[in-house]
C-alpha cells in the first residue's frame, strides 16, 4: 500500500522544504497537496518549481491536489470567501473555474493523477440549478485536465449537494464520464453511513480520503479514534474492482498533534488489516454484488 498523506493538517502553515523533508523521513512516499496560496502558492511559477525540486529531492510523489475552496487575503486562516463551481451566479462561477485552472496548470511542471474537487461546502441542498452550474463548470474544467494528465474526482461532502446519492446521479445525469470519485469516508459517516455511501460511489472510485470522527461532526481523527467500523470498511475496499489509494486525511488538532509518528502507526495499522481483509478475499472468491 502506497503511503499517501494530504497536507490538509498542515493547511495553515506554508508548505516548506523543511516540513516535506520530515515527511520523507516518516516513510510517507506520496502526497496530496491541499491548495491554498498562504499553504502552497500554486498560481506562483516560482513556488511551483521550488515544491517540484523538494519533492525530487525527498523522494516524494504528487498523487493529487486538492481544487481551492477558499481565496486567501491574509497569511494563515482562510478568508472564507468560498470558490465554488456549483455558483449559479455566472460571474463567481467563471472565476472559481478559473482559479481551478491555475491548479491544475501545477501539472504542467508537476505531473499529478488527480484533483480532488468539491461541489459545495458547508449545509447545502441538491439545488438543480446548482447541478447545472457544476454542469457547466466541470464540462470545461474536465476537457482542461484530460489535456494535462489529470482525472478530476468528485468528493462527497457532508451536505445534500455533494452526498454520496447526489454525485452518482449527477454522473448518470450529466454523462460526463471523464469524472472519477474520491470517496470520504468520514464526509460518508455523517451523512447515511459509510458502506451506503462507498456502495454509491464504488464503480467510479479512484482515491479514497481516510479519516475518522464520531459521526456528529468532521473532526479528521485518525482511524479508530472515532466510531467508524474500520473492519467493514476495509474489507470494502479490498474487494473494490481496482486498488484503491488511501490518502490520510487527518486535521491538526493542536500544534503538532498528531505527530508524524501517529500517522506513521496509523498507516501500519490500516495496511496490516487492508492485507488481512485481501488474504481472505483472496481465499474466499469475489465478492457478491
Amino acid at each position: 500500500m502506497q503511503r499517501i498523506l494530504s497536507t490538509y493538517m498542515y493547511r495553515n502553515q506554508p508548505l516548506t522544504p523543511a516540513l516535506l523533508a520530515e515527511i520523507a523521513r516518516a516513510g510517507l512516499a506520496g502526497l496530496e497537496i491541499f491548495c491554498g496560496s498562504f499553504h502552497f502558492d500554486y498560481a506562483a511559477l516560482q513556488s511551483v518549481r521550488e515544491l517540484a525540486g523538494s519533492l525530487g529531492e525527498y523522494g516524494l510523489t504528487l498523487h493529487a491536489l486538492h481544487a481551492p475552496t477558499e481565496r486567501d487575503t491574509a497569511p494563515g486562516r482562510g478568508s472564507g470567501v468560498s470558490i465554488s463551481i456549483a455558483d449559479t451566479e455566472r460571474i463567481r462561477r467563471q472565476d472559481a473555474v478559473d482559479e481551478i485552472k491555475r491548479a491544475l496548470d501545477v501539472a504542467e511542471t508537476i505531473p499529478f493523477q488527480f484533483l480532488t474537487q468539491d461541489l459545495a461546502a458547508g449545509h447545502q441542498a441538491a439545488d438543480p440549478r446548482k447541478l447545472d452550474a457544476a454542469f457547466n463548470s466541470l464540462e470545461i474544467l474536465t476537457v482542461f485536465a484530460k489535456h494535462r494528465g489529470v482525472t478530476i474526482a468528485l468528493q462527497n461532502t457532508p451536505n445534500e449537494l455533494g452526498s454520496p446519492a447526489t454525485l452518482a446521479q449527477f454522473i448518470k445525469d450529466t454523462h460526463l464520464h471523464n469524472l472519477g470519485f474520491c470517496f470520504d469516508i468520514g464526509h460518508a459517516h455523517l451523512e447515511g453511513g459509510a458502506e451506503a455511501g462507498f456502495h454509491l460511489m464504488r464503480d467510479r472510485v479512484v482515491s479514497v480520503h481516510v479519516h475518522d470522527n464520531h459521526g456528529e461532526k468532521d473532526e479528521h481523527m485518525l482511524p479508530w479514534e472515532g466510531t467508524i467500523d474500520w473492519d467493514a470498511a476495509l474489507g470494502e475496499f479490498a474487494n473494490a474492482p481496482e486498488p484503491l489509494p488511501l490518502v490520510l486525511e487527518p486535521k491538526e488538532t493542536a500544534p503538532g498533534s498528531p505527530s508524524l509518528d501517529q500517522v506513521r502507526t496509523a498507516f501500519d495499522k490500516l495496511e496490516k488489516h487492508l492485507d488481512e481483509k485481501g488474504a481472505n478475499s483472496a481465499r474466499t472468491g469475489p465478492a457478491r454484488n
